[in-house]
């Protein structure tokens, strides 16, 4: 007899058809799968939060699968940068909707499989009404604020939610169910601060973290869906690909976890600035401009000592209180890069300058770690 956490998530959809029966073949020899399990799958309705690194290592599979509607939510489109770890994207994608670029995908795999297309940003507003015609949720996301929205989103629809996170050499995938097992807030009850907190973008990923991770969060899915095997409700996965080794963290109800009765600002709960209005650069992009002879002003606002000790050559230094104090930095009619050693200071300084009137404005997306994880040049005193 199955625990209330193992019952199957949907139930049975129409009987197969012929070609139904020859496209799974191979799952449903399977032992304990079998005729009703793919029938659950066909019925099942998945939303997928992010079109990114894992959403396009989870929606193909569980198209493949046979999953009979697949929702696709996010409101990015393709980049260059994407195409190293987002493998349902290709070169004649860029510039598309990922969720566009997503979708033909599935269809090239399975026409047969619905796919609904969210192109808009997950927030507190948008994700509830869009989850109520859902069974389950996936978050393939890379933030926290989203990843506990999600979370609570799923508290509050009553449905499971099968989460993933990487970044680098690392992954984590997990299930929080309410009522059948402990969920995310159980795990990580508070977020990390905001300038401790990276993301792929910033730090960085192994491409084949993304479908190894994906994988897992796929069969999270079929598992839940039909009601196979036991799903990782109460223990967390954990996967280090260099060292190829996979560990278990097993976590519980905590009796200290609020009880979750609506959806709150999950941008100001994970103490995230609201730096939309604001032109961010990422590492790489700044690179390749440097490298390409683009002329650009950069302005450092770290201390002197931090600036000695390593720079980005050419940058302009002028601390962040000499700038809070009046000071006015000459761009010489260049567009202006402000940089520090994180961002969080490049942000504020950039803030500052945007609300003085300067435009083309931008600031260096987590600073010069990321530059020079990227391979950007540096010079200074600590530069051997």
């Amino acid at each position: 007899m199955p625990t209330p956490a193992e019952r199957p998530v949907v139930e049975p959809g129409p009987e197969l058809t012929a070609e139904q029966f020859a496209r799974y073949s191979r799952q449903l020899m399977l032992p304990g799968f079998g005729d009703t399990a793919q029938r659950r799958l066909g019925a099942a309705r998945v939303l997928i939060i992010g079109a990114g690194g894992l959403g396009t290592a989870v929606a193909p599979v569980l198209a493949a699968s046979g999953i009979g509607t697949l929702g696709l939510i996010d409101d990015d489109v393709v980049e260059l940068s994407n195409l190293h770890r987002q493998l349902a994207h290709g070169v004649a994608d860029i510039g598309r909707p990922k969720v566009d670029s997503l979708a033909d995908a599935i269809a090239a795999i399975d026409p047969g499989c619905r796919v609904i297309r969210h192109p808009e940003r997950v927030t507190a507003a948008t994700l509830p009404g869009i989850l109520d015609g859902y069974d389950l949720v996936v978050d393939g996301s890379d933030n926290f604020p989203t990843r506990y929205l999600a979370n609570d989103a799923a508290v509050l629809a009553g449905v499971p939610l099968v989460w993933g996170a990487i970044l680098r050499f690392h992954g984590q995938v997990g299930v929080a169910w309410h009522g059948r097992g402990p969920t995310y807030r159980d795990l990580v009850p508070s977020p990390p601060p905001a300038d401790e907190a990276l993301s792929c973008e910033l730090g960085g990923v192994l491409p084949t973290l993304c479908t190894a991770i994906g994988s897992f969060l796929a069969t999270e899915v079929i598992k839940l869906v039909t009601g196979i095997g036991e799903p990782l409700i109460g223990r967390v996965l954990t996967y280090d690909a260099l060292t190829a080794r996979t560990r278990e963290i097993p976590y519980a109800v905590s009796p200290e976890t609020p009880a979750i009765t609506g959806l709150i600002d999950y941008d100001l709960f994970c103490g995230v600035p609201d730096d939309s209005d604001l032109t961010a650069l990422s590492a790489a992009a700044l690179a390749g401009r440097l490298r390409a002879g683009e002329r650009l002003t950069l302005l450092d606002v770290r201390e002197p000592e931090e600036v000695a000790a390593r720079r980005i050559p050419g940058s302009v230094p002028l601390p962040l209180a000499e700038l809070r104090a009046g000071a006015v930095p000459d761009a010489a009619g260049a567009p202006l890069v402000v940089v520090c050693e994180r961002d969080p200071r490049a942000r504020t300084a950039a803030r500052m300058l945007a609300e003085r009137g300067l435009a083309d404005v931008a600031y260096l997306a987590g600073g010069i770690q990321s530059y020079v994880a990227v391979g950007g040049e540096v010079e200074g005193d600590d530069i051997v």
